[in-house]
């Protein structure tokens, strides 16, 4: 293997592999809840919530750790490491308060993995070369996804939810492996941190905080990504809790077989935004991913046969995949020379954290209140504002076509130092 190509295969390797640790046992933690332990709909999404807010009080921290370390890797490893420990201790308690602090960390520590790749990655590739890898990274991330899910269902048919727990380990030790296949001398961590010639120039360094609360497309969008979220979060854990009480037995079986579906509708749309979000721009595919993703929810209330409900998870392949895809670079392009791309980020995915941990908590109350189809309606009503709103109010940030006013954040060399 050439030493050009050694970055970028590990970057493949790593992204697969972390897929299905980066966050923790995800919806699976739903149905071993209500079919194993027992738990009520609204406790189910309040312990989810309680981890959802201990990841997103870290994220504006992690980002700033990322933009200053130089052990981006390491971090990397650490997270992966305390991650699969909490998840592995999840069958050997019961208790609220133990399963909540068990979500907490693992959440927080998630926290570090979606920053960290993406600067990585910047600071391998450069800005030039960030999209098409960063279509890649996600495309080898949805593979590993329906990978590890198609495993996990095979598996908890024969040996019941166990059997995820299992999987988690081996694919925790192969992204730790993979991580430190990626050579340190490779990434240039002024690049990785946005420290690169802007738009309006700078690159020489950073910015102060204070310009990410001054950049007006930098808030509609975090507001925006709240909104989608709010929608998204609480989808699959909801259809996950449909299936299982539609079939004890095959609860995980069946919820695999959604993330499958899903997983392999995002690796086509991850690799087509990577190609072609620098030709046609990223508002497009964003107002095209709200639009998916609110016909979904209510395709939800049409029926609740399995086979129904798995077919309209698909759709989740085409708003998540354009999501992952475009966060990045959007937040890249609104940040260009400013040296605060990973910390933006995090402030970014704080935002995103507070709408994913509202959406299951107040889900979960819907739902014993109202029942199901009131619960996926009310998602849908959020996801339908949240695409008018990027539609209407959000510009496009695509480099040569950013139509606000002003750059779209301050220089460096204008900015106040932190």
């Amino acid at each position: 293997m050439s030493a050009e190509k050694k970055p970028e295969r590990a970057l493949d390797a790593l992204n697969f592999f972390l897929a299905d640790v980066r966050d923790g046992l995800g919806p699976y933690l739903a149905i071993y809840l209500l079919t194993i332990q027992h738990w009520d709909e609204a406790s189910i999404g309040l312990v989810m919530t309680i981890g959802g807010i201990a990841g997103l009080l870290v994220q504006t921290p992690a980002g700033a750790l990322i933009d200053s370390s130089t052990a981006k890797r390491g971090l990397i490893v650490v997270a992966a490491v305390v991650v699969t420990l909490c998840s592995l201790a999840l069958p050997f308690v019961s208790s609220f308060p133990l399963v909540a602090l068990a979500q907490a960390a693992t959440s927080a520590a998630g926290s570090i993995f979606q920053p960290a790749i993406a600067a990585i990655t910047l600071g391998i590739m450069g800005p030039k070369s960030f999209a098409r890898r960063n279509g890649r990274n996600e495309a080898f991330n949805h593979a590993g996804n329906a990978v590890a899910a198609t495993l996990a269902g095979i598996g908890a048919y024969f040996m019941g939810p166990i059997a995820v727990f299992y999987l988690m380990t081996f694919m925790a030790v192969a992204s730790v492996l993979s991580t430190l296949r990626i050579p340190a001398e490779a990434i240039d961590h002024e690049l990785a941190r946005g420290l690169h010639e802007g738009p309006a120039g700078g690159g020489d360094a950073p910015s102060g905080l204070k310009v990410l609360l001054t950049s007006r497309p930098l808030l509609i969008f975090a507001v925006c990504v709240v909104m989608f979220h709010f929608a998204n979060a609480a989808m699959l854990p909801l259809v996950g809790q449909k299936l299982a009480l539609t079939n004890k037995d095959l609860g995980a079986t069946l919820m695999s077989a959604c993330i499958v579906a899903a997983q392999l509708v995002m690796i086509p749309i991850a690799i087509l935004v990577g190609a072609k979000a620098d030709a046609w721009g990223r508002k497009p595919f964003f107002v095209v991913g709200f639009s998916i993703l609110a016909a979904r929810g209510a395709l939800y209330t049409v029926s609740d046969n399995p086979f129904w409900l798995v077919g309209v998870q698909a759709l989740d392949g085409v708003g998540a995949g354009i999501f992952g895809a475009l966060f990045p670079l959007v937040v890249n392009d609104l940040t260009a020379g400013a040296g605060r791309f990973n910390v933006s980020q995090g402030a970014i995915t704080t935002a995103i954290g507070v709408g994913a941990s509202l959406s299951t908590a107040i889900a979960g109350m819907i739902v014993v209140a109202f029942g199901y189809s009131a619960a996926f309606i009310f998602l849908t009503i959020v996801a339908a504002i949240g695409g008018a709103l990027y539609a209407f109010a959000m510009p496009e940030t695509r480099a040569d076509q950013r139509d606000y006013a002003g750059a779209p954040i301050m220089p460096a060399q204008a900015a106040a130092k932190s």
